[in-house]
């Protein structure tokens, strides 16, 4: 029997709202005794963080109040919004970033894939400036990365190197649009089609840039997204892979959920018709085909608490997005005055980036090193970080690793190198200060000024 209050509502019901109407006032009380005041040398200015208010407290706790935990109705719902945003058929929730770049590049490892699949030996182009969650699947399953060079303005690939990087053994090409920087979407786009390769974009640092007014992530046959809490956007730990392509759609899914043949949803049977009654390989027939497995795959799934926080953050996205594009030209228009000491980030001819963070190269006449910039700034609180792996292929991961063998370098990498050594970046992320950001201007000014 289900007790009901006077306003016509269950127990549970009424409790539940009870519960969500107290969150939402423990947000407001948090805020409340926050001091946000900003104080110049002692106040921390973050390269990244949450920006995030009571809905996405609110959704966490319905989701945790459900108990379904695993993939849920969050999770399908956050799915279709971020496909709508898009304009994509199909998106995939998964557990992180990383998670999303070795999904998508082991989707194209499928048999279903006949001779484009990519086969152990087969070459990736790749850039090594970058993270390296990009080009681990490449390695860890067989493949050969090949590098190429970047420009030191955009900080993307050169796609000049694109036909020198190219041989009877390249498959695919998997990229990375660095800090929401897009790469040329055309240039690649066009190589790609022309020599029948598929074409990864990591686009973890750059959700809601576009190029040519298309959505990065859209462009090649596989995008792929981080919710990670400096991301665009959050859920914690998280991350997403998209596609158009419905065969596609159809290997990630079933790599994503244990290499499974079934594609029905967490707690349904029988979506196909057919459960017990297919020819699988050599099972018997008849064997249940949720039991089925196609693939050799993982669990990559999110749990449907994150995904709530998702479904939050994507209501907020444009706004987010608005911001940093504000606060990058905050910085730019700032620093202009030290061009002739600092090569600033420049956007690609035709995008319109979602800047994830702002980069800055020292000129090769500069007078002082990187770091005693960097660590300048530190002493004044001003977080700093460079350009990730700056180049992967010098980390001691690569100390067993042969070029030639393992991998290979199209031309060479000298501007890869320049970014290892000479450039750092800090953070325009949406809930940033007006102060800080006249802070982290007013550090590097009179830095470069005192050291000419």
């Amino acid at each position: 029997m289900i007790m009901k209050t006077g306003t016509g509502m269950s127990k549970s019901e009424t409790l539940k709202n009870e519960i969500l109407n107290k969150v939402k006032e423990y947000y407001s009380a948090v805020e409340d005794e926050k001091d946000t005041s900003f104080t110049s040398g002692k106040s921390r200015v973050n390269y990244a963080g949450r920006v995030f208010d009571e809905k996405e407290m609110t959704n966490l706790v319905d989701s945790s109040l459900e108990f379904w935990l695993t993939y849920g109705r969050y999770s399908a719902e956050f799915e279709k919004k971020l496909a709508e945003y898009l304009g994509v058929k199909w998106s995939f929730l998964v557990n992180s970033g990383s998670s999303a770049n070795l999904l998508a590049f082991m989707t194209l490892t499928s048999p279903l894939l006949k001779d484009r699949a990519v086969k152990r030996g087969d070459e990736v182009i790749t850039v090594a400036a970058g993270f390296p969650t990009t080009v681990a699947p490449i390695i860890q399953y067989g493949a050969i990365p090949v590098f190429v060079d970047v420009d030191l303005e955009t900080f993307n690939i050169d796609v000049n190197y694109l036909d020198k990087a190219l041989s009877s053994k390249t498959k695919a090409v998997m990229v990375a649009h660095t800090l929401g920087n897009p790469f040329n979407l055309k240039a690649v786009s066009d190589f790609c089609k022309k020599n029948n390769l598929w074409l990864i974009e990591d686009n973890c640092d750059a959700l809601g840039s576009k190029f040519e007014g298309k959505f990065t992530g859209t462009w090649g046959d596989m995008g792929t997204s981080s919710f990670y809490p400096p991301h665009h956007m959050t859920m914690g730990e998280g991350g997403a892979v998209y596609t158009d392509n419905p065969l596609l759609k159809k290997i990630m899914l079933s790599i994503r959920d244990w290499g499974r043949d079934c594609w029905c949803d967490s707690g349904v049977d029988n979506t196909c018709k057919h459960r017990f009654s297919g020819q699988y390989g050599t099972l018997p027939f008849g064997y249940d085909h949720k039991y089925v497995y196609s693939h050799f795959g993982y669990n990559l799934k999110a749990t449907d608490m994150q995904a709530a926080i998702g479904c939050a953050q994507l209501e907020k996205f444009p706004s987010f997005v608005e911001k940093r594009k504000e606060n990058f030209a905050k910085l730019y228009n700032g620093l202009k005055s030290v061009e002739n000491k600092l090569i600033l980030p420049k956007a690609t001819e035709g995008s319109d980036p979602s800047w994830f963070g702002f980069l800055m190269t020292l000129r090769d006449d500069v007078s002082f090193k990187r770091n005693e910039l960097a660590e300048h700034l530190e002493k004044n609180n001003i977080q700093t970080r460079n350009l990730f792996a700056g180049n992967i292929t010098r980390h001691p991961c690569f100390d067993e690793m042969k070029e030639g063998v393992n991998y290979r370098v199209a031309g060479d990498l000298k501007n890869t190198d320049k970014i290892m050594n000479d450039s750092f970046w800090v953070g325009l992320y949406p809930g940033m200060k007006d102060e800080a950001i006249d802070f982290m201007i007013k550090c590097i000014v009179e830095y470069i000024e005192n050291n000419k």
